[in-house]
Parts: structure tokens; sequence; C-alpha cells
């Protein structure tokens, strides 16, 4: 068992991970609220100003196998810290300049932010007990959403304040906050470490050791993620999850404009309940799998995500109630997958592989929900069709989800 499981629960490790958390989701959406200005100061169209949100989530796809293979090269001590700083760089880029500062820093922060997303997972399966795992996992979680919604709320005061660009700037100081509590939780010769601190024999608390006929330890045999079933389903599961995030955070304010005549205040309001009942859900879903189960906690997450755009469809001036349903989903479901990528895992390096693969599909398909369910509205007139996709892709969560969940509590759940 590693040194974090015999220490008892690691209160500070869990200070540092809740705090990288922060900056791998609200950095990004900081821009949104403030869009308009940007816009008018910059004489951007739209197309551009969506590229602002759009183009990390793109990072998250398609770097993933870089990042996956610095942090099997440098280690998740090192990657991590690279992440932190790589971040705050980003940051103070975005906020430097003219349109061209403004891209290459929000690349950057996206490429960076995708090292967080490999690396963060691989941590808490080497470092964090197996009967803790949940708990931090939610924490880990809650804290992207807690972000995400402090950002929103903040930015636009900050704005009239110091202008967009020191708004954006602002926001370095959960970087800040990040690299300090970062470097109190494990040190600073650890943070700067090139490559594993020890063997991963010698720390992975979920290894299944080997022995052979000499009677000493060998290395578990890594499988091959893409011809993993379980892996499979659950890269679905959460390319599902993130098609249905991304696409209602785009477009469920937009949708209560339209169909209930909301002003644009009143429905900016459901972003917060979204992010508000995320918190619920992400804590919610590790005290309730250690009680029923990950299937039927997994089947419970479903139901609430099924009926956010089922809801909206049958009766929308519900919508405060679905909207907190699917909120408390949302946070659930990314959750209940990533305790699912580290309870598949087989030892550090396939966590790694396994966490890098999932997002990759996953954020792969998220990209594109944004811009397929506006186009679908635009060619229909209706929210009826678009939430009608939505919909089934939470059915797709669901059934490949539930699958991944039952593979990976039976006795063949690592094939």
């Amino acid at each position: 068992m590693n040194r974090a499981a015999r220490a008892g629960f690691p209160v500070l490790l869990l200070m540092g991970i809740i705090s990288v958390g922060f900056i791998l989701r609200g950095p990004i959406v900081a821009v949104a609220p403030i869009a308009g200005e940007i816009s008018d100061d910059l004489s951007l169209t739209a197309a551009q100003v969506g590229l602002l949100t759009s183009l990390p989530v793109l990072c998250f796809a398609l770097m993933t196998p870089l990042a996956s293979l610095l942090v099997g090269k440098a280690g998740a001590n090192l990657a991590t810290t690279i992440a932190i700083l790589g971040v705050g760089v980003g940051s103070i880029v975005r906020s430097a300049g003219d349109v061209g500062a403004l891209l290459v820093g929000t690349i950057l922060m996206g490429a960076f932010i995708t090292i967080g997303n490999v690396v963060i997972p691989v941590i808490i399966r080497r470092d964090i007990a197996p009967r803790q795992i949940g708990i931090v996992t939610g924490a880990y979680t809650s804290a992207l959403n807690v972000g995400s919604m402090i950002t929103t709320l903040a930015t636009v005061p900050l704005a009239n304040v110091l202008g967009w660009r020191g708004a954006l700037l602002a926001w370095t100081g959960f970087v800040i906050l990040a690299a300090v509590a970062w470097l109190v939780a494990i040190g600073p010769r650890r943070a700067f470490h090139w490559g594993p601190l020890k063997p991963a024999l010698e720390t992975d608390a979920f290894a299944t050791i080997a022995i052979d006929t000499r009677g000493i330890p060998l290395a578990p045999r890594e499988p091959r993620t893409w011809r993993s079933l379980s892996a499979i389903f659950l890269a679905l599961a959460f390319g599902a999850q993130a098609f249905s995030y991304f696409g209602l955070t785009a477009w469920f304010p937009t949708i209560l404009e339209e169909e209930l005549g909301y002003s644009t205040a009143q429905a900016g309001a459901s972003s917060a309940i979204f992010q508000i009942a995320a918190v619920v859900g992400a804590l919610g879903v590790p005290l309730l799998s250690q009680r029923i189960g990950i299937p039927k906690t997994f089947a419970l997450v479903s139901a609430l995500w099924i009926s956010l755009p089922l809801g909206m469809m049958l009766a929308p001036g519900g919508w405060l109630l679905w909207g907190f349903l699917g909120g408390a989903a949302q946070g659930g479901g990314i959750t209940i997958v990533f305790v699912l990528v580290v309870q598949l895992a087989m030892s550090g390096t396939h966590a790694r592989r396994l966490s890098a693969m999932v997002q990759g599909v996953g954020y792969a398909l998220g990209a594109t929900a944004a811009f397929l369910v506006g186009a679908i509205h635009d060619a229909t007139g209706s929210w009826t069709l678009p939430l009608g996709v939505l919909l089934l892709s939470t059915l797709v969560f669901t059934a490949a989800g539930l699958t991944a969940a039952l593979r990976a509590s039976g006795p063949r759940h690592r094939r």
C-alpha cells in the first residue's frame, strides 16, 4: 500500500488537487460573460469569439496523447507543476495584447489544462487509498464546477472595474493559489523532480502484483486500452457526458429566452443553477456509491441526465427542476466516470493511458455539441429536434456507462 494510504486521509494533497481543479475550467468560461465587450474592443466576428471557448475543448481532444506522453516521461508530480505554470503563462498572454495574443494565450491555456485533465486521475489513483477515491474524485470534480461558477459570476463585475483584460488576468490568482497549494502538498523537490520518484510496485495501492516461480514480484501486464471493451464503453460514456454538458451549457439560456420569453439576465440564472447543482451531484455520488454500488448509482445519475432534455421537451415551464436535476447529473456523471477510470486501471501507466483515451474521445465529441445543436436549431427553426439530439446523447451515456460500470464490478472487468 502506498504512503498516502498508510498515513490516513491526505488533507494537504486534497487541498492541492482541489486548487488545481479551480484552474482547469474557470479561466476558460471567464470569456463567455464578457464576450460582447471583447468583440467590440477588438472588432471580432461571432465566429472568432466562439473560438475563445471552443479552442480549449479542441485542445482537450487533440492534445491528450501528447499530455499522456509528458506525464509518462516527466512523472505525475512534474506534469502537474507544468500544467499549473502553463495555465498561468497562457492567462498572461491572453490578457496582454491584440487578437493574436488572445488566441495564442487561449491555445496555451487549453494545452496545459489538457495536461491537468490527464494527470489528476493518475495522482488520485497513485496517492489516495481505495476507500477514499470516491470522495476525493468528487471534491476534484466539484472544484471544476465551483471554479466555473465563480468566474461566471465575478468576471463581469471585475471587467467593469478593471476592463476585460484586467478581469481575465485577475483569474491568475487561482493559478497562484494552485501553485502554492501544490508545493505545500508535495514539497518543492517532488514538484520539480523529472520522472517517477519510485517504481510502481512501491507506490501503487491498486496494483495486482504477480509472483514468478522464484517468488520474485512481476510488474502487472498492461492491457491495450483500445482493445478493452470496458475502456471503449467508458470513452463512449464520457463522450456522451461531454456532448450533453457542452450542448446544454451553450444553449440552455437561449432556449429559455426563446421558449419562455425570459430576459437575458433571467435566462442567465440557469447557468448558475446548472453549476451549483453539479456540486451536489459530484459530492453526493461517492457517498451514494458506497451504499448502493456504482452500477445503481450510475443508473440514478443517468435518470437525472435524461430528465433535463426530456423535461424541456414536454414541460419547459418546469425548467428550474429540470436544470437542477440535470446539473446534479452532469456533476455526478463526470465524477463517476473518473471513479471508473481509477477502478478499471491496472497500474499507474494504465491509468494514464486510460485517462487520456477516455478524455480524448470524450472531448472530441463534446467539442461538436454547441455547433451541432445550434445548426439543427437553425435548420428546423425549433428546439424540439435539438433537444431530441441531447436526449439521445443522455441515452448513450446511460447505455455505455452502465455497461462499463457492470463490467468494472464483475470478475472480467480488467479485460
